[in-house]
């Protein structure tokens, strides 16, 4: 047999017949990348990274955080309740200026017990857990939900939430509430290992141990007794709704609006949760809590509106109420044991004699050079109504209608300008504008048609600045001014009122109302160059390890009335103090010998009431007298609780020199006896040089010499002017007569007759 050679071809000599065959194609090889990979090596190598993405996403968020989860858990340990106790069971140490112990503060649950489970009664757990935590009887310490619904508040408003009552209890337990991811982690590990440790009982219970319920109350059992004098036992639900809700809010506890908000919302999450009927809710009443004054004893306490005082100010610096009680804190204060004391007796005294038992007061002292408190009183601060203790209002941080104690603020509207207190107006009598009549208080407070600023703000002339304010100045510019001086609107977080609707804030009028601290504090930026520096209380805070918790500032203020010039800001402060010197003599009153004062009184007229006395439309409702030396600046308050028509003794009306005037003198002489004395700055004055000296100067007292004709500075003398007629027209009412004591000025008043387009006198009573 014969082989034949095959080499893969056709071999075409044992074909069989017929046409000629093609060459056969061959499919195309598929297109490879630039690395020679084919399609399929590609699919290939993309699942490979995907897998691979999801091994490392999982071991990132999944493997990792569950081993650190468990790293953590067994790591941390969970605070308990008699723990946490002792930390917030901590008086407040408040002392001095000099380091001498002025009191301590005392939580009203200072002697609290722990309490069990079966102390509590169910209805206040239930409050407790549909208001704060509905999901706690299941969750595992942690909302899944909540969570997420906290970071999408977090990333769309800013605001957190969703923590559990497990996590409240850690996050009040450690005392951490930083907003760190760190910090809420092992919020997250402790609560879960809380709820693998402890039954849900034993949770709900250690968290009504010591959680804050406001009024100092730390813990259940405190706040029963704090807000109803009553043991938790006794509590029914519409009590347990409002300790619930207030969780929130502790520190707006005393706000009525606030506390019946937060119980409506605990009495509705309640009814959602099957924990009271439909009946019950419908039929549930506010549960009054006891007052304020009643829930702690106060014997060893310091003076109650200087803590009140305190407690704002540490809480905007980082120590809220919450946490107040909680470190063991010693507070330094800025005030002046001496000061205070004589505050309190200088007030105390002024309307121990007088025969109008609704006469009220405050006086308040602040250092020009720190603008710390040196004293602060606004009155006692418990009250006995119907023979019910009660906290009585602070009178030193209540507004009130300034009068002419406005006047130094529409003047440095005035300078700011360029003009001068040598500028001139017309300071006649009954000067009508826009149909409105405005009146001096009589010819010894009218000047003539060429009346300088100077002579004006001495005599206290009315005529003067409503037209400076109404036609030069205008009103925004005198706002403008006082906040700068110091005065804290309730834009400012204060909650003095300065209105500028119509032009009685040129008399400090009408809806315009400041507080004697803010006055005090307004006149202490003019004592003080034109340098503002904020109120304060407090120094420094140390917590129970002596370790500084809070510290104020240096002190060193900016330039009040010109924000980069200091020099301008203290020419114009200095020719405020001009204008104002003189006032302390007209006024009858003495400057302690030895040292510069400059001041003002203010009158505040009462708007007489259908079924008043004649009498009644002459009388006045709030006096002041502030005034400065460099070293301190004073506001003394002297009215009611709204406008009421006070007398002084022989029910003659009371002025700002009668009662006010006296009180500043008192605090201010024995304050500064034995200091050295001290003089004002000169500076250059703004606008027209100075006129001739008038005649009136010639009998001015100079400062610390006794004012002609009077022979006891703390006498009643006429107010805010000149001195009285010899006759008495406090009740005169006679035809033909003002009924106005010359000294008293007035707010603008529109004669009976003539239309103004002014606010009804009713709403703008009128001041001196």
């Amino acid at each position: 047999m014969t082989h034949r050679f095959h080499d893969g071809r056709a071999d075409q000599a044992f074909s069989e017949p017929g046409p000629p065959v093609r060459d056969e194609v061959l499919p195309a090889e598929p297109a490879r990348d630039k690395k020679g990979r084919t399609p399929a090596q590609r699919k290939k190598r993309r699942w490979k990274i995907i897998r691979r993405c999801v091994y490392a996403f999982v071991g990132i968020f999944v493997v990792i955080p569950a081993i650190a989860f468990v790293i953590t858990y067994f790591s941390v340990d969970v605070p308990s309740p008699q723990s946490v106790a002792h930390g917030q069971n901590q008086a407040v140490t408040y002392l001095y200026a000099d380091g001498s112990q002025m009191g301590k503060d005392v939580p009203p649950g200072g002697n609290r017990q722990i309490l069990t489970a079966g102390q509590i009664p169910d209805v206040v757990k239930h409050a407790v857990i549909a208001t704060e935590d509905s999901t706690f009887e299941t969750n595992s310490g942690f909302d899944v939900s909540g969570l997420l619904r906290a970071a999408f508040n977090q990333i769309t408003t800013g605001t957190g939430g969703g923590s559990t009552i497990s996590q409240q209890y850690i996050k009040k337990a450690t005392d951490n509430d930083a907003p760190t991811l760190t910090r809420k982690w092992t919020e997250l590990a402790k609560s879960f290992k809380m709820n693998q440790t402890y039954e849900k009982q034993d949770i709900i219970t250690a968290y009504l141990n010591i959680i804050y319920f406001g009024r100092g109350a730390y813990g259940i059992g405190a706040a029963s007794q704090a807000f109803f004098h009553q043991d938790v036992g006794q509590l029914d639900y519409s009590q347990a709704a409002l300790l619930a809700g207030l969780i929130q809010q502790p520190g707006r506890s005393e706000n009525r609006k606030v506390a019946e908000g937060r119980w409506n919302t605990a009495l509705d999450r309640m009814l959602e949760n099957h924990y009271i009927t439909a009946q019950e809710r419908q039929s549930a009443q506010f549960p009054t809590p006891i007052p304020l004054s009643e829930s702690k004893d106060d014997s060893s306490a310091p003076y109650r509106f200087v803590a009140d005082e305190v407690k704002a100010e540490l809480e905007h610096h980082g120590i809220p109420e919450d946490k107040y009680y909680s470190g063991g804190f010693t507070v330094q204060t800025t005030i002046d044991k001496k000061a205070q004391d004589i505050a309190t007796r200088a007030a105390t005294d002024a309307l121990k004699n007088q025969s109008d038992d609704r006469l009220l007061d405050a006086l308040v002292a602040v250092d020009p050079r720190t603008g710390g408190v040196l004293a602060y009183y606004g009155g006692p601060g418990i009250v006995e109504v119907d023979g019910q203790k009660q906290a009585a209002r602070d009178w030193a941080n209540t507004p009130q209608n300034p009068g002419s104690s406005m006047k130094p603020f529409d003047l440095t509207a005035f300078l700011k300008m360029g003009k001068g207190i040598n500028e001139t107006f017309d300071g006649s009598n009954n000067r009508v504008f826009d149909g409105r009549v405005v009146r001096n208080a009589g010819d010894s407070d009218s000047c003539s048609k060429q009346c300088t600023v100077a002579e004006a703000m001495k005599i206290s002339a009315n005529t003067v600045f409503y037209d400076m304010v109404l036609n030069q100045t205008k009103q925004g510019p005198v706002k403008q001014a006082a906040e700068e001086a110091g005065v804290r609107t309730e834009d400012d977080g204060g909650q003095s009122e300065i209105s500028i609707k119509d032009n009685n804030i040129s008399l400090g009028g009408g809806d315009t109302r400041i507080t004697p601290a803010d006055m005090a504090s307004a006149y202490a930026t003019f004592a003080a160059n034109g340098v503002r520096r904020d109120r304060h209380f407090v120094v420094k805070v140390t917590n129970s390890q002596d370790e500084v918790a809070y510290q104020a500032a240096d002190g060193s203020g900016t330039p009040a009335f010109a924000e980069s010039d200091a020099d301008l800001s203290k020419q114009i402060a200095g020719n405020v103090t001009t204008a104002l010197k003189p006032v302390i003599g007209f006024s009858k009153l003495q400057c302690p010998s030895g040292h510069e004062c400059a001041g003002k009184t203010g009158t505040q007229q009462h708007t007489k009431r259908s079924g008043e006395p004649s009498s009644a439309a002459n009388a006045n409702a709030q006096t002041w007298m502030v005034g400065y030396t460099p070293s301190v600046s004073v506001a003394a308050w002297v009215g009611a609780d709204g406008d009421q028509a006070l007398h002084g003794k022989g029910k003659s009306p009371i002025f700002g020199s009668t009662i006010a005037g006296p009180l500043w003198q008192k605090f201010m002489k024995s304050y500064l006896a034995g200091k050295p004395g001290e003089k004002f700055d000169d500076v250059p004055l703004i606008g027209a040089a100075s006129p001739p000296p008038s005649s009136s100067e010639a009998d001015l007292p100079v400062d610390g010499d006794q004012p002609p004709g009077s022979d006891d500075p703390d006498e009643d003398q006429p107010g805010d002017g000149g001195p009285l007629h010899p006759e008495d027209p406090g009740d005169t009412g006679e035809p033909g007569h003002s009924g106005n004591p010359p000294g008293h000025s007035h707010s603008p008043k529109p004669s009976d007759d003539t239309p103004t387009g002014e606010p009804d006198p009713s709403e703008g009573p009128g001041v001196e």
